[in-house]
């Protein structure tokens, strides 16, 4: 049956079970009585929504609050063990897996690095090792916490790279920078049988997980429109809208900076992350005479660098000198940076810039303030005045847990139900007619 706007009655009821169990989520605990001003719902609608929530197990009572003259209200919330999320990164140097429940508490986490077994680095990035480490870790977290598989409302996967889908293969990857070209990731999950066929493998781009965690329960809760930058061995950024729907992944470390610069790892020349990721950091770093550490990560690579060039964190004027190549090319690193901002403010207008990421957290305030001052010069003055930037706040792994978003979104916008297939209505009588007339 529809409704006028083309709506069946189908939807109108998954539309107020979602409306019913966001607010339950983001605010709860709530009673029945403030559910209705929060959702627009009727009481009458309210109180079916919730019987039906709770006879399904997916909300429960959580005490009560008294009210204004009359019985105590009871309060109900999302059942936080009614189903289980996994949210997983796939990451520049390791995969992550982590467990969480539907209050994103984490109940286990497996890493494995990705280590070259060649002399190229894109060697560490074979598809082969990393869907292993994927099957692996995917049974080891479920294992520990004592979860069936069958619980799981589905998996999260954050990405370098772009994603396509296709209705054969699902989700392909476009990882350049990896050299990962049209891998076909969730159809080989599928095929290794990791998991039942009934629970959902959702994949996207890295930078927009973290942009998802970050607008969601992080610093950029409650803005009208964020810009999440991802600050790893590479760059990248994600631009969310004030509402629910996921953001928009852009390829924001790929925009030129320098005309003829330095050659990329995605082939091109003069690419923002050439320039501003840690491993180009560290190479400009060596390059001008500097002596990174040898036979280590990244991150302490990368710890070795900011020790090097801000010796004296607290200020004190009692640590050794900085040592001036150090911070030469962090200090020109951070122009190319403010320069990237401002193409975000130029283009996109945010009310607040974001960075995250583990080589983002560790540069921190210090470096924060240089980026700013950069990108403030170069952008236009009107939306530069009204953008604020800042640090993410929900720490180096917020990939994992933006990726664990991604089927927790989904399971909000079928309004908690299993998936189903959508029942087929027959064409009406005059299609039918004009498709006979077009076969003859």
């Amino acid at each position: 049956m529809k409704v006028r706007n083309g709506r069946t009655v189908r939807d109108l009821r998954r539309e107020n079970r979602t409306a019913v169990l966001q607010r339950l989520y983001f605010d709860g605990p709530l009673s029945r009585f403030s559910l209705g001003p929060t959702t627009g719902l009727s009481s009458g609608s309210v109180s079916n929504v919730v019987s039906e929530l709770v006879a399904e197990g997916l909300v429960e009572e959580a005490g009560s609050v008294d009210s204004a003259g009359g019985r105590p209200r009871t309060l109900l919330r999302v059942s936080a063990r009614s189903g289980y999320l996994i949210g997983i990164d796939i990451g520049e140097t390791r995969v992550r897996i982590e467990l969480f429940d539907l209050s994103l508490t984490e109940l286990a986490r497996v890493e494995k690095p990705l280590e070259a077994g060649g002399p190229s680095r894109l060697d560490r990035y074979d598809v082969g090792i990393v869907v292993t480490h994927l099957r692996e870790g995917i049974h080891k977290v479920l294992d520990e916490a004592g979860v069936a598989a069958e619980r799981l409302l589905g998996v999260g996967i954050g990405v370098p790279g772009i994603i396509a889908r296709t209705p054969e293969g699902g989700a392909v990857v476009h990882g350049q920078t990896i050299g990962w070209d049209a891998v076909p990731l969730e159809r080989l999950l599928r095929e290794s049988r990791v998991l039942p066929d009934t629970v959902p493998y959702h994949v996207d781009n890295g930078a927009k997980t973290l942009g998802q965690a970050e607008t969601w329960f992080g610093a950029g809760r409650g803005a009208r429109s964020v810009a999440v930058v991802l600050f790893g061995s590479g760059v990248g950024a994600c631009v969310v809208g004030d509402d629910m729907r996921p953001g928009r992944a852009v390829e924001w470390g790929h925009l030129t900076v320098r005309v003829r610069g330095r050659r990329c790892r995605c082939g091109a020349q003069g690419c923002l992350e050439a320039y501003a990721g840690a491993e180009a950091l560290l190479q400009r770093w060596a390059e001008a005479g500097g002596q990174p550490p040898t036979g280590v990560d990244e991150e302490t690579a990368l710890t070795a660098m900011l020790a090097a060039a801000y010796p004296d964190p607290d200020g004190t004027g009692t640590g050794p000198e900085p040592d001036a190549t150090a911070l030469a090319v962090l200090e020109e690193t951070a122009e190319y940076l403010g320069a990237g901002f401002s193409d975000l403010i130029n283009l996109f207008q945010p009310e607040r810039i974001l960075v995250g990421g583990w080589a983002g957290l560790q540069l921190g305030r210090r470096f924060l303030e240089s980026v700013t001052a950069h990108a403030t010069s170069y952008a236009l003055a009107h939306p530069a005045a009204r953008v604020r930037i800042d640090l993410g706040t929900l720490g180096p792994d917020a990939v994992t847990v933006g990726a664990a978003i991604l089927p927790l979104a989904d399971f909000f916008a079928r309004g908690g139900r299993p998936q189903e297939a959508e029942p087929v209505e027959p064409d009406p009588a005059w299609r039918a007619a004009l498709r006979e007339r077009s076969v003859q």
